[in-house]
Protein backbone atom coordinates (compact mmCIF):
# COMPACT_ATOMS: atom_id res chain seq x y z
CA UNK A 1 0.00 0.00 0.00
CA UNK A 2 1.06 3.74 -0.49
CA UNK A 3 -0.14 6.45 1.42
CA UNK A 4 -0.05 9.90 1.06
CA UNK A 5 -0.95 12.81 3.48
CA UNK A 6 -2.89 16.35 2.31
CA UNK A 7 -2.90 18.94 4.60
CA UNK A 8 -5.77 21.27 5.84
CA UNK A 9 -6.07 24.71 4.22
CA UNK A 10 -7.75 27.84 4.61
CA UNK A 11 -9.38 29.45 1.64
CA UNK A 12 -10.77 32.71 0.83
CA UNK A 13 -8.07 34.43 3.08
CA UNK A 14 -10.83 37.12 4.27
CA UNK A 15 -10.12 39.42 0.93
CA UNK A 16 -9.58 36.37 -1.64
CA UNK A 17 -12.85 34.80 -2.29
CA UNK A 18 -12.76 31.99 -4.07
CA UNK A 19 -9.24 32.78 -5.47
CA UNK A 20 -6.80 32.77 -2.37
CA UNK A 21 -5.79 29.95 -0.04
CA UNK A 22 -2.85 28.29 1.91
CA UNK A 23 -1.73 25.19 3.73
CA UNK A 24 -1.29 24.39 7.17
CA UNK A 25 1.11 21.44 7.91
CA UNK A 26 -1.61 19.81 9.84
CA UNK A 27 -3.93 18.40 10.24
CA UNK A 28 -4.77 16.64 7.14
CA UNK A 29 -5.43 13.57 5.89
CA UNK A 30 -4.48 10.19 4.85
CA UNK A 31 -5.47 8.23 1.90
CA UNK A 32 -3.51 4.55 0.88
CA UNK A 33 -3.85 3.25 -1.98
CA UNK A 34 -3.33 -0.67 -3.33
CA UNK A 35 -3.63 -2.49 -6.41
CA UNK A 36 -7.31 -4.30 -7.11
CA UNK A 37 -7.84 -6.86 -9.55
CA UNK A 38 -11.14 -5.43 -10.51
CA UNK A 39 -10.96 -1.60 -12.80
CA UNK A 40 -11.74 1.41 -11.24
CA UNK A 41 -11.48 2.96 -7.80
CA UNK A 42 -13.28 1.53 -4.69
CA UNK A 43 -13.71 2.43 -1.12
CA UNK A 44 -11.41 -0.39 1.19
CA UNK A 45 -11.89 1.61 4.31
CA UNK A 46 -12.71 4.85 5.63
CA UNK A 47 -11.90 5.47 9.47
CA UNK A 48 -12.27 9.05 11.12
CA UNK A 49 -15.33 9.84 10.01
CA UNK A 50 -17.85 8.21 12.73
CA UNK A 51 -19.64 6.68 9.83
CA UNK A 52 -20.63 9.51 7.97
CA UNK A 53 -18.96 9.00 4.83
CA UNK A 54 -20.58 7.20 1.83
CA UNK A 55 -18.22 4.14 0.51
CA UNK A 56 -20.00 4.57 -3.05
CA UNK A 57 -17.46 5.45 -5.03
CA UNK A 58 -19.35 8.03 -7.38
CA UNK A 59 -20.47 9.47 -3.71
CA UNK A 60 -16.89 9.59 -2.38
CA UNK A 61 -15.03 12.56 -2.69
CA UNK A 62 -11.50 10.15 -2.85
CA UNK A 63 -12.34 7.59 -5.08
CA UNK A 64 -13.78 10.67 -7.28
CA UNK A 65 -10.42 11.81 -7.77
CA UNK A 66 -8.32 8.35 -8.05
CA UNK A 67 -10.93 7.22 -10.65
CA UNK A 68 -10.60 10.81 -12.41
CA UNK A 69 -7.18 10.07 -12.90
CA UNK A 70 -7.25 6.35 -14.30
CA UNK A 71 -10.06 7.81 -16.74
CA UNK A 72 -6.85 10.26 -17.52
CA UNK A 73 -4.35 8.31 -17.35
CA UNK A 74 -6.80 5.79 -19.97
CA UNK A 75 -6.29 2.93 -17.83
CA UNK A 76 -8.17 -0.22 -16.60
CA UNK A 77 -6.56 -0.62 -13.65
CA UNK A 78 -8.58 -1.11 -10.33
CA UNK A 79 -7.32 0.38 -6.94
CA UNK A 80 -8.21 0.30 -3.22
CA UNK A 81 -8.24 2.77 -1.02
CA UNK A 82 -8.46 3.37 2.49
CA UNK A 83 -9.33 6.72 4.04
CA UNK A 84 -8.09 8.20 6.76
CA UNK A 85 -9.87 10.85 8.19
CA UNK A 86 -7.59 13.74 10.30
CA UNK A 87 -10.41 16.36 9.52
CA UNK A 88 -13.70 17.09 10.77
CA UNK A 89 -16.45 17.47 8.35
CA UNK A 90 -17.80 20.26 6.83
CA UNK A 91 -14.97 22.88 8.79
CA UNK A 92 -13.86 25.46 6.80
CA UNK A 93 -10.80 24.34 6.27
CA UNK A 94 -10.90 21.87 2.85
CA UNK A 95 -12.11 18.52 4.11
CA UNK A 96 -12.87 17.02 1.17
CA UNK A 97 -9.98 19.04 -0.49
CA UNK A 98 -7.64 17.13 1.18
CA UNK A 99 -9.23 13.88 0.82
CA UNK A 100 -9.17 14.32 -2.67
CA UNK A 101 -5.86 15.37 -3.02
CA UNK A 102 -4.10 12.93 -0.85
CA UNK A 103 -6.10 9.84 -2.86
CA UNK A 104 -4.27 11.38 -7.03
CA UNK A 105 -1.20 11.79 -5.13
CA UNK A 106 -1.12 8.15 -3.57
CA UNK A 107 -2.56 6.45 -6.58
CA UNK A 108 0.28 8.45 -8.94
CA UNK A 109 2.67 7.48 -6.93
CA UNK A 110 0.92 3.63 -6.65
CA UNK A 111 1.04 3.55 -10.82
CA UNK A 112 4.67 4.88 -10.73
CA UNK A 113 4.50 8.66 -11.00
CA UNK A 114 3.16 8.82 -14.54
CA UNK A 115 0.78 12.06 -14.01
CA UNK A 116 2.25 15.77 -13.53
CA UNK A 117 0.97 17.69 -11.30
CA UNK A 118 -1.50 19.73 -13.55
CA UNK A 119 -2.87 16.48 -13.78
CA UNK A 120 -3.31 15.75 -10.01
CA UNK A 121 -4.79 18.62 -9.59
CA UNK A 122 -7.59 19.14 -12.27
CA UNK A 123 -8.16 14.96 -11.04
CA UNK A 124 -8.56 16.09 -7.29
CA UNK A 125 -11.10 19.02 -8.38
CA UNK A 126 -13.36 16.25 -9.53
CA UNK A 127 -13.01 14.68 -6.63
CA UNK A 128 -13.96 17.43 -4.38
CA UNK A 129 -16.94 17.93 -7.04
CA UNK A 130 -18.22 14.80 -5.20
CA UNK A 131 -17.87 16.21 -1.83
CA UNK A 132 -18.97 20.10 -2.29
CA UNK A 133 -20.77 20.16 -5.59
CA UNK A 134 -18.55 22.30 -6.98
CA UNK A 135 -14.80 22.45 -7.68
CA UNK A 136 -12.59 24.97 -5.34
CA UNK A 137 -9.23 25.21 -6.65
CA UNK A 138 -8.73 27.69 -3.54
CA UNK A 139 -8.92 24.80 -1.20
CA UNK A 140 -7.65 21.91 -3.66
CA UNK A 141 -4.25 23.54 -5.08
CA UNK A 142 -2.83 24.59 -1.78
CA UNK A 143 -3.36 20.93 -0.32
CA UNK A 144 -1.13 19.70 -3.35
CA UNK A 145 1.45 22.06 -4.01
CA UNK A 146 1.74 24.13 -0.27
CA UNK A 147 2.21 27.37 0.51
CA UNK A 148 -0.08 29.98 -0.91
CA UNK A 149 -1.86 29.68 -4.15
CA UNK A 150 -3.87 32.60 -6.09
CA UNK A 151 -6.30 30.26 -8.55
CA UNK A 152 -7.40 32.71 -11.18
CA UNK A 153 -10.75 31.56 -12.81
CA UNK A 154 -10.35 29.88 -16.06
CA UNK A 155 -10.74 26.87 -17.35
CA UNK A 156 -8.36 24.81 -16.25
CA UNK A 157 -7.96 27.20 -13.42
CA UNK A 158 -4.70 29.54 -13.73
CA UNK A 159 -2.50 28.41 -10.81
CA UNK A 160 -0.54 31.01 -9.27
CA UNK A 161 2.17 30.41 -6.64
CA UNK A 162 2.87 32.78 -3.91
CA UNK A 163 6.01 32.95 -1.68
CA UNK A 164 5.71 32.78 2.05
CA UNK A 165 6.98 35.17 4.22
CA UNK A 166 9.83 33.38 6.76
CA UNK A 167 7.39 32.57 9.90
CA UNK A 168 4.47 32.90 9.03
CA UNK A 169 2.08 31.06 11.20
CA UNK A 170 -1.78 30.49 11.45
CA UNK A 171 -3.95 30.02 14.58
CA UNK A 172 -7.32 28.08 13.79
CA UNK A 173 -10.13 28.12 16.00
CA UNK A 174 -12.32 24.80 14.59
CA UNK A 175 -15.98 25.19 16.64
CA UNK A 176 -17.96 21.29 17.21
CA UNK A 177 -19.98 23.04 14.49
CA UNK A 178 -21.37 22.48 10.79
CA UNK A 179 -21.29 25.43 7.86
CA UNK A 180 -22.69 23.22 4.87
CA UNK A 181 -20.83 25.15 1.94
CA UNK A 182 -23.75 25.23 -0.23
CA UNK A 183 -25.92 27.03 2.41
CA UNK A 184 -22.98 29.09 2.98
CA UNK A 185 -22.88 30.60 -0.83
CA UNK A 186 -27.00 30.65 -0.76
CA UNK A 187 -26.22 33.75 1.35
CA UNK A 188 -24.28 35.50 -0.73
CA UNK A 189 -26.20 36.87 -3.14
CA UNK A 190 -25.22 37.67 -6.85
CA UNK A 191 -24.76 41.01 -6.76
CA UNK A 192 -21.93 43.40 -4.87
CA UNK A 193 -22.25 47.17 -4.29
CA UNK A 194 -19.34 48.99 -6.50
CA UNK A 195 -17.57 50.44 -3.43
CA UNK A 196 -17.24 47.35 -1.46
CA UNK A 197 -15.75 46.14 -4.54
CA UNK A 198 -12.90 47.86 -4.96
CA UNK A 199 -12.30 48.11 -1.40
CA UNK A 200 -12.06 44.40 -1.71
CA UNK A 201 -9.90 44.07 -4.80
CA UNK A 202 -7.54 47.08 -3.07
CA UNK A 203 -7.38 44.43 -0.19
CA UNK A 204 -6.59 41.20 -2.30
CA UNK A 205 -3.95 43.05 -4.66
CA UNK A 206 -2.43 44.54 -1.46
CA UNK A 207 -2.17 40.98 -0.13
CA UNK A 208 -0.30 39.79 -2.76
CA UNK A 209 1.79 42.16 -3.19
CA UNK A 210 2.78 42.24 1.27
CA UNK A 211 3.66 38.15 0.32
CA UNK A 212 5.96 38.87 -2.45
CA UNK A 213 7.60 41.81 -0.13
CA UNK A 214 7.56 40.89 2.88
CA UNK A 215 5.17 43.54 4.48
CA UNK A 216 3.44 42.26 7.73
CA UNK A 217 2.41 45.66 8.10
CA UNK A 218 0.83 45.97 4.50
CA UNK A 219 -0.19 42.18 5.04
CA UNK A 220 -2.31 43.09 8.19
CA UNK A 221 -3.96 45.96 6.55
CA UNK A 222 -5.16 43.69 3.67
CA UNK A 223 -7.12 41.06 5.73
CA UNK A 224 -10.25 42.46 5.73
CA UNK A 225 -13.24 41.11 3.70
CA UNK A 226 -15.95 43.46 3.31
CA UNK A 227 -18.22 41.53 1.24
CA UNK A 228 -18.61 37.63 1.99
CA UNK A 229 -17.26 37.54 5.94
CA UNK A 230 -20.55 40.08 7.04
CA UNK A 231 -22.92 37.79 5.27
CA UNK A 232 -21.88 34.76 7.09
CA UNK A 233 -20.57 35.82 10.33
CA UNK A 234 -24.30 34.94 11.79
CA UNK A 235 -23.02 31.20 11.17
CA UNK A 236 -20.44 31.54 14.00
CA UNK A 237 -21.59 32.84 17.11
CA UNK A 238 -18.67 34.43 18.67
CA UNK A 239 -17.06 35.66 15.51
CA UNK A 240 -17.16 39.33 16.46
CA UNK A 241 -15.25 38.59 19.93
CA UNK A 242 -12.71 36.11 18.58
CA UNK A 243 -11.37 38.63 16.05
CA UNK A 244 -11.27 41.16 18.66
CA UNK A 245 -9.30 38.80 20.87
CA UNK A 246 -7.37 37.62 17.95
CA UNK A 247 -6.07 41.36 17.49
CA UNK A 248 -5.45 42.36 20.46
CA UNK A 249 -3.35 39.16 21.53
CA UNK A 250 -0.67 40.29 18.51
CA UNK A 251 -2.47 38.44 15.40
CA UNK A 252 -2.35 40.03 11.36
CA UNK A 253 -5.58 39.22 10.87
CA UNK A 254 -8.39 37.63 11.67
CA UNK A 255 -11.16 36.01 9.68
CA UNK A 256 -13.58 32.70 8.89
CA UNK A 257 -11.37 30.04 7.03
CA UNK A 258 -13.79 29.03 4.00
CA UNK A 259 -17.18 29.52 4.84
CA UNK A 260 -16.42 28.83 8.49
CA UNK A 261 -16.81 27.43 11.36
CA UNK A 262 -13.38 27.54 11.53
CA UNK A 263 -11.67 31.05 12.15
CA UNK A 264 -8.17 31.04 11.22
CA UNK A 265 -5.88 34.16 12.12
CA UNK A 266 -1.90 34.77 10.41
CA UNK A 267 1.00 35.91 12.94
CA UNK A 268 4.12 36.77 12.44
CA UNK A 269 5.87 33.79 14.14
CA UNK A 270 5.06 30.32 15.49
CA UNK A 271 5.32 31.74 19.47
CA UNK A 272 2.69 35.00 18.53
CA UNK A 273 0.30 31.96 16.70
CA UNK A 274 0.39 29.97 20.19
CA UNK A 275 -0.54 33.18 22.11
CA UNK A 276 -2.75 34.38 19.32
CA UNK A 277 -4.61 30.75 19.68
CA UNK A 278 -5.12 30.76 23.00
CA UNK A 279 -6.91 34.36 23.27
CA UNK A 280 -9.29 32.76 20.74
CA UNK A 281 -10.22 29.63 22.29
CA UNK A 282 -11.26 31.74 25.65
CA UNK A 283 -12.73 34.31 24.05
CA UNK A 284 -14.76 31.57 21.97
CA UNK A 285 -15.48 29.69 25.69
CA UNK A 286 -17.42 32.86 26.39
CA UNK A 287 -19.41 34.09 23.20
CA UNK A 288 -19.86 30.48 21.77
CA UNK A 289 -23.01 29.70 23.11
CA UNK A 290 -21.43 27.09 24.89
CA UNK A 291 -19.86 25.54 22.06
CA UNK A 292 -16.68 23.27 22.11
CA UNK A 293 -13.70 24.01 19.85
CA UNK A 294 -10.30 22.66 19.03
CA UNK A 295 -7.47 24.57 18.69
CA UNK A 296 -4.43 24.06 15.88
CA UNK A 297 -1.38 26.24 15.44
CA UNK A 298 0.50 25.60 12.76
CA UNK A 299 3.49 27.20 10.16
CA UNK A 300 2.18 27.93 6.79
CA UNK A 301 2.26 24.81 5.11
CA UNK A 302 4.91 25.12 2.01
CA UNK A 303 5.45 21.35 1.31
CA UNK A 304 1.93 20.40 0.53
CA UNK A 305 0.56 16.87 -0.41
CA UNK A 306 3.21 13.44 -0.06
CA UNK A 307 4.10 10.47 0.27
CA UNK A 308 4.03 9.17 3.68
CA UNK A 309 4.85 5.71 5.24
CA UNK A 310 3.49 3.45 8.19
CA UNK A 311 0.12 3.05 7.06
CA UNK A 312 -0.95 -0.52 7.11
CA UNK A 313 -3.65 -1.73 4.83
CA UNK A 314 -5.80 -3.28 8.02
CA UNK A 315 -5.75 0.15 10.05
Amino acid sequence: MIAAYAPATVSNVACGFDVLGFALDEPGDIVGAALAEAPGAVIAGIHGDHGRLSWEPRRNTAAMAAQALLDRLGTRQGVALHVHKGLPLASGVGSSGASAVAAVVAVNELLGRPASREVLLACAMEGERAGCGAPHPDNVAPALYGGFVLARPADPPDIVRLPVPAGLACAVLHPHLEVETGAARALLGDTVPLGAAVQQWGNLGALVAALFTGDLALLSRSLDDVIVEPKRAGLVPGLAAVKAAAREAGALGCSLSGSGPSIFALAADAAVAARVGEAMRVAYAQAGGGVDADLWISPVGTSGARVVAGLAEEA
